[in-house]
């Protein structure tokens, strides 16, 4: 049995003892070696007579990447000289013996071992007998046979376990089962196979196979509904070692190998042991703004060199947000062969109590009361969807579900979230599992806002229910453009349909507050140009007056700087302003915001929240407008020299200017590309104002195709800022 790594934490596990007569076995890394002997009874002394029956000379597992399983297996990409194939379909093995093969009086298999203590009925110990008409549950038959040399077809059980195992080739003999030695490099890994009708993840569509399976690249969604920016991601799921760190990620979560033919149990571990909130997964969340004792998550630019470090350490890697954890998962599903992607929420609700509502309180005269106003709405937040069948819920519920790895309410003890089927979220079934109300709440809450008496009562005053879940995206297949799928998750705002939606999730006990005001009669829209990091810039207030009377409102403004969870941090603008309207008049008024109000307070993503509130003199109606500004940083560039050929050695040069009055200290540039270079990066202790900096690196491609390279620069004063660089590697 293989040993801990020196110095891996260790937990304390529950003794076993009274309970089973062997522990589960929960680790893909352990497992013990089978006698290359193994008696049927009582032996004399000595050695048995074997020297008439089959001895194995060799055993080629076909696993080159141009040979025929990875090729047929479309597992040629992984950076992994071990055979890697999918369930439910036939993969080869070459034997050579040292006689020719005689079916009437030989008698071998190939047997399939996985983890500690394996036995048959668990899936576990899998004897594979070449007979296509014996049963089991992995089939096996003979494909050619010339001489000595026997070809074997197997295939694995389209719902077997998922993960490394240990092969051996046994012959049989009178006395005992004479079996192959332990050799590592006979390892198999099967993943889940999304190509196959019979597996749960089974995928028809080829197109979007080659995106969500396929696909080492990706784009997360970030910014702001009116201003959305594309980051760039290295997924990497075929880099090498990414197999195994995602392998390992299950071992370090104690996840019973048993449980690892089923997706929606793997995807359910997974997005509790990416985070590391209770179970030392891969990544610790920090939203603070301090990364002092690790990288900023803005500093990523891909999910390799955070799985292979977590790997290598055993220890946490700090730090992450919602769309590293996301990005991270992406790559485990991916890597084991479950379908996924990144998609992102914009205004997504956090912090409700299930009443599916967030409250602002503003004062008698429509001023926002920041003392009392505790929730917030996250100006985007990152999750993931994999596809799979729900055979645990009624027909129609499978297809794409919704998982979450961000750490933010515990689900049946741990932090995680889902899988919930979309369909379900869409349709108000929240009854099913996994954590359905959860994200139900995130895309349909209500924005309420309250005055605040004298007396202290509270009175709702204005609702807004469409601010929250205003549009959800995700990467579109082979490109690089969003899609919008807000329609997947939620019907149209008003329409019968998410009236009865309502209706059906309130059956469930996730109640919408029932607030009935007037119609107002006065709109507010705050409009904004995109503004760079560190410009003056002129916010822009329209008024119009829907009314046939005149209208004359106290408006307050206010702007502060928040962090992308929607959490202020400091204001930067606060006005008073006092607009008559005329009837029907329509009146635009401009507020000056300067640069140099807001620089030194930013913190990381570059966001000013601007909301405004006023009353209506006349009525004593409620207006109000929200706004998210997302400061845009400046540009990284990315130069390649030559024309760029496998196995060829060119340069990538990376430039950045400082385009601003002071310096920038204690910088990290990051790079790495998929099928092109490792992570790597590079430390600058000052970035003098107005000075470049130039950084070149060598690259020898390893595969001919489309790939790109992926940067990020980032320090205490200037965060987020990235580039990619398109690359098209000839032969």
């Amino acid at each position: 049995m293989s040993q801990p790594e020196p110095g891996s934490p260790q937990k304390k596990k529950v003794s076993f003892r009274g309970r089973s007569s062997v522990p589960v076995a929960s680790s893909n890394a352990e497992g013990e070696d089978s006698p290359e002997f193994e008696p049927f009874g009582l032996m004399p002394r000595g050695p048995p007579p074997l020297a008439e029956f089959l001895d194995i000379w060799d055993v080629n597992m076909l696993s080159r990447a141009d040979e025929v399983n990875k090729q047929q297996h479309r597992t040629q990409l992984y950076s992994n000289p071990l055979l890697i194939v999918r369930r439910g379909q036939e993969f080869q093995i070459r034997i050579t013996f040292d006689r020719s093969y005689d079916p009437s009086k030989d008698q071998f298999l190939l047997e399939f071992v996985i983890g500690t203590s394996p036995q048959m009925s668990k899936g576990t110990y899998i004897p594979v007998f070449p007979d296509p008409d014996r049963l089991g549950l992995w089939r096996g038959r003979i494909l050619d046979s010339i001489d000595n040399i026997i070809t074997v077809g197997v295939t694995a059980a389209p719902d077997c376990i998922v993960g490394r195992f240990r092969m051996y080739v046994a012959v049989v003999t009178p006395y005992g089962i004479r079996r192959t030695r332990r050799d590592p490099n006979r390892d198999v890994y099967i993943l889940f196979n999304p190509w196959s009708s019979d597996d749960a993840v089974f995928l028809k569509d080829d197109r979007e196979l080659e995106e969500y399976i396929m696909n080492e690249s990706g784009v997360v969604y970030h910014g702001e509904a009116s201003d959305v920016a594309a980051r760039p991601w290295n997924y990497g799921q075929f880099e090498y070692g990414v197999l195994d760190a995602c392998l390992y990620v299950m071992d370090r979560a104690q996840m019973p190998i048993t449980n690892r033919g089923d997706p929606i149990k793997v995807a359910r571990k997974g997005s509790a042991a990416i985070n590391s909130r209770d179970d030392d997964g891969v990544l610790v969340g920090n939203w603070s703004g301090d990364y002092t004792y690790g990288v900023a998550p803005t500093s990523w630019t891909g999910s390799v060199e955070i799985l292979l470090t977590y790997a290598t350490s055993r220890q946490p890697v700090c730090y992450a947000q919602c769309w590293v954890y996301a990005a991270v998962f992406n790559t485990f599903l991916r890597c084991l062969g479950i379908p996924a992607r990144v998609v992102t929420n914009f205004y997504s609700a956090h912090d409700n109590d299930g009443n599916l509502k967030t409250d602002i309180i503003v004062d008698e005269e429509g001023k926002v009361d920041r003392n009392r106003t505790k929730d917030s709405i996250w100006n985007y937040h990152c999750w993931n969807e994999c596809y799979m069948s729900r055979p645990d819920l009624p027909p129609g519920f499978g297809g794409w579900q919704a998982v979450d790895a961000t750490p933010q309410e515990t689900s049946d003890g741990l932090y995680r979230c889902g899988p919930a089927s979309v369909q379900a979220i869409k349709h108000g079934q929240i009854c099913f599992p996994f954590d359905s109300p959860f994200i139900f709440a995130e895309v349909n809450s209500d924005v309420i806002f309250y005055k605040r008496n004298k007396n202290g009562s509270l009175e709702a005053v204005k609702v807004n229910t469409s601010h929250v879940g205003r549009m959800v995206l995700t990467k579109e297949i082979n490109g690089e453009q969003p899609t919008d799928i807000t329609s997947q998750y939620k019907f149209p705002e008003g329409s019968t349909e998410e009236r009865t939606v309502s209706d059906k999730a309130e059956e469930y006990g996730l109640c919408r507050q029932k607030v009935n005001l007037p119609e107002t009669d006065v709109h507010l829209e705050l409009l904004a140009q995109e503004v760079n990091v560190g410009d003056d810039f002129q916010l822009t207030l329209e008024f119009k007056n829907k009314s046939a009377s005149r209208r004359t409102i106290n408006a307050f403004v206010s702007g502060y700087v928040v962090y992308y969870t929607g959490v202020s941090s400091e204001e930067v603008k606060h006005k008073t302003l006092k607009i008559t309207l005329d009837p029907w008049q329509t009146e635009q008024v401009s507020v000056d915001v300067r640069g140099r109000d807001y620089m030194e307070k930013l913190v990381e993503q570059s966001n000013l929240h601007f909301i405004v509130t006023g009353r209506v003199d006349e009525d004593g109606q409620i207006v109000s407008a929200m706004r998210v500004i997302t400061l845009h940083t400046p540009k990284l560039h990315i130069k390649l020299t030559g024309v760029p050929r496998v196995s060829e050695e060119t340069f990538v040069s990376v430039e950045f200017t400082n385009p601003f009055q002071f310096n920038l200290e204690n910088v990290y540039l990051r790079m790495e590309g998929p099928g092109l270079m490792p992570p790597k990066h590079k430390f600058y202790s000052l970035i003098s104002s107005k000075s470049s900096v130039t950084w070149s690196e060598p690259v020898t491609p390893r595969r001919a195709g489309r790939t790109k390279m992926m940067v990020t620069l980032d320090c205490l004063a200037l965060r987020n800022v990235f580039s990619q660089l398109e690359i098209l590697v000839k032969p």
